[in-house]
């Protein structure tokens, strides 16, 4: 009996019924007997916790120390009067039930009606032989047999602590996740609900129009705003009750089941939605996105208002006007930073400038060919077929240009002394070329050697210099070819460094571009310009063959003559003009219309003479820019021009019937994007080469740099 012990429960506490036996001090009950009807109470009340509510559930396990921990203070201090009764004597004073104060049994179930029955009914299944009596056996043999049952009780050895006052807990469910435990639903709500299902695919609606889509949209925002009715899961119908007066079926056994929920959650447990019972799924067809304003009004719970032209035009602009606004702020700033165009100085005025007189006449040959030309200016003419021919002599002037580019000489210089080998020495005997008399050992300097080369046309000093400078005569050669090719003389072809060999060819505008490529070298027109010379060594005083340089203005060049050539003339000549030196210059060739060579020769410089003087008559001047003139403007590139003026007149050198070209140049500066009126900022020029002349030119007006409305504008 005291091997299953249970606590305290709320009917040990509660006042019992006064005894049918008038209760005195020799017979009262010991507090032994209460103890033992206590016992007997919790386990017939054990049964029916089975069917009761699991309240004790709910509690917390530091709850149930709290309460095992007041109990057994509770149980200690009355267990201390208990032995203390059981060892003194009885006293005659009566006994009072004493009024039980309040325990957590009553706290936790106040109310109930069925435990001071089921205490009662305990208390006399624990008294049986008290019962059995009746009235007619004396108070004191049933005082005497509970005391003999207090003391068998307290003389066996029982742990008052483990056996009266600990808690026996009943078996407790492992703590279930309380979101997890809602979602759980009874099994006649599971078949309704799986607890697993798949989603279906369900392909996205077709676009469909902006009304459309307004309509559907207002339509789906009206359909959520009416809530819908849920249904509440079916309750399963109630069995039919038996007919009045029918006697009920005695009820079967219930099963053992599962622990009540506390307090009124086990009477009607509420249903969880359908939300937290399955997976999540998509229950309605995605929309397509709405237009802004139609989320807009959405958001605002405002319904758009119908589309019409006009709104469709408003809301364009206001979403289009911030864009287009911006991209203007852009573009203007990206046109602010951008570089400005390069001005570009242009030429307005006449390109060209005729010369008044009408065309040139000029006496050419009837034989051979030539031309002439004014260095810087142009050609005046040309006569004859144009084609390589022999050149004899004139071949030299190759050899002295080639000699003063690898041994150049300035001013008073004569050059390093180059000493006469015996071939040289040998060939100055020979009878049918010209020769000089120099002999073997002599030294003469690079200029006499020249002049010895120029002057009396020296065969064997022309190949001694080739040697000199090259190693060899086919060497020297080579470097003749090579610098008629640096001179544009695509028609030349040298053989040999005299000019006595007919293969050496040349045409008169190739020997013209070697002339004026020569007569750039000051002692190479002092030599040339030498009627005569005396050198040391050679005896008398040599003349040169061209007889006319004593003619005004004339001034070289070299004379050739051979049985193929016939009479050639290479000629430079002067004319004043404006005050300042033109040299002239020109050819002829191939005059063979005389008896013998030497009056071949004659023929070639005679009409070499004429051509010099007409070229010197016809040779002037003509204004061709005057001062002040507006000759052309500045393009600053977005759409502005400044004109420009000359500084000064400027003069051309031509002929009658000559057209000179006019040419507008920055001279070598970049064009300013800004200037002030009669600022330089250019050049005007005629002509190329040593007859090139020139003047500069100036802002007429102040040049403005593009303001804010050309730079916004500017498009290229």
């Amino acid at each position: 009996m005291f091997k299953t012990l249970a606590p305290r429960t709320p009917e040990d506490d509660a006042p019992k019924p006064a005894a049918p036996a008038p209760v005195t001090a020799s017979t009262s009950a010991p507090e032994g007997d209460r103890l033992k009807a206590a016992v007997a109470a919790w386990v017939a009340s054990a049964d029916d916790d089975d069917s009761e509510p699991a309240a004790d559930e709910a509690l917390t396990d530091e709850a149930v120390d709290e309460e095992s921990a007041d109990e057994e203070s509770t149980d200690e201090e009355s267990a201390e009067p208990v032995e203390a009764e059981a060892s003194d004597e009885p006293t005659d004073e009566p006994v009072e039930d004493k009024a039980p104060a309040e325990s957590w049994f009553a706290a936790r179930k106040p109310g109930d009606a069925e435990k001071p029955e089921k205490a009662e009914k305990a208390v006399a299944a624990a008294e049986p032989a008290v019962e059995s009596d009746g009235e007619d056996e004396p108070a004191t043999d049933a005082t005497a047999a509970k005391s003999t049952a207090a003391e068998s009780v307290v003389d066996e050895p029982v742990d008052q602590p483990t056996a009266m006052f600990k808690i026996v807990r009943p078996p407790v469910a492992p703590a279930v996740d309380q979101p997890t435990t809602a979602l759980k639903l009874p099994q006649s709500l599971r078949e309704e609900y799986g607890s697993e299902r798949t989603s279906t695919f369900v392909p996205l609606r077709a676009d469909i129009p902006a009304e459309r889509k307004a309509e559907q949209a207002q339509a789906a925002q009206q359909a959520q705003a009416s809530p819908k009715a849920q249904q509440p899961p079916k309750a399963p119908a109630p069995a039919p009750k038996p007919a009045s007066g029918a006697p009920e079926a005695p009820k079967a056994p219930a099963a053992p089941t599962a622990p009540k929920a506390f307090g009124a959650a086990a009477e009607a447990a509420p249903v969880p939605p359908a939300s937290l019972v399955e997976a999540e799924r998509t229950r309605q067809q995605p929309l397509p996105p709405l237009p802004p304003l139609d989320l807009l009004a959405e958001l605002t719970n405002t319904p758009p208002p119908k589309p019409n032209a006009l709104r469709t035009t408003a809301r364009r602009v206001r979403i289009w006007t911030p864009l287009v606004v911006l991209l203007l702020i852009v573009f203007a700033i990206v046109q602010m930073v951008r570089p400005l165009p390069a001005p570009v100085l242009t030429l307005s005025a006449a390109p060209t400038f005729t010369f008044e007189g009408g065309e040139l006449q000029m006496p050419w040959p009837n034989e051979g060919q030539g031309a002439v030309e004014v260095e810087g200016v142009g050609s005046m003419g040309q006569y004859g077929p144009q084609k390589p021919a022999p050149i004899a002599s004139v071949t030299k002037t190759m050899t002295a240009y080639v000699i003063l580019r690898d041994h150049p000489l300035k001013g008073s210089q004569k050059g390093p002394e180059i000493e006469i080998d015996k071939k040289a020495a040998e060939q100055g005997k020979a009878e049918h070329e010209s020769t000089a008399a120099v002999q073997e050992g002599q030294t003469y300097s690079q200029k006499e050697l020249l002049e010895l080369l120029m002057i009396p046309s020296a065969n064997n000093v022309a190949r001694l210099l080739a040697r000199w400078d090259a190693g060899s005569e086919a060497a020297f050669v080579e470097k003749m070819n090579a610098a008629a090719k640096d001179l544009g003389m695509t028609q030349s072809t040298y053989t040999d460094p005299s000019g006595l060999l007919d293969s050496t060819v040349s045409t008169p505008q190739d020997q013209l571009k070697l002339a004026k490529a020569v007569m750039q070298y000051d002692v190479f027109r002092e030599i040339v310009n030498m009627p005569n010379v005396t050198v040391d060594g050679i005896p008398g005083r040599i003349e040169n063959n061209n007889n006319i340089l004593l003619e005004d203005g004339v001034s070289g060049i070299k004379t050739g003559s051979s049985t193929p050539a016939g009479g050639n003339l290479l000629w430079s000549a002067n004319t004043i003009v404006d005050g300042e030196n033109r040299r002239i210059l020109g050819i002829v060739m191939g005059a063979k219309d005389a008896a013998d060579l030497g009056k071949k020769l004659q023929l070639a410089i005679d009409n070499s003479l004429k051509l010099i003087q007409q070229a010197q008559k016809d040779v002037t001047s003509a204004a061709v820019v005057r001062k002040g003139q507006v000759l052309g403007y500045i393009d600053d590139g977005l759409g502005s021009r400044t004109p420009v003026v000359a500084t000064k007149e400027l003069k051309a050198i031509g002929w009658p019937g000559l057209k000179v070209k006019l040419e507008l140049t920055d001279g070598g500066k970049a064009v300013p994007h800004a200037g002030k009126a009669g600022d330089v900022i250019g050049q005007v020029s005629i002509g190329t080469g040593a007859g090139k002349v020139s003047a500069p030119v100036a802002l007429e007006k102040d040049l403005v740099e593009p303001g804010f409305d050309k730079k916004l504008t500017r498009l290229g």
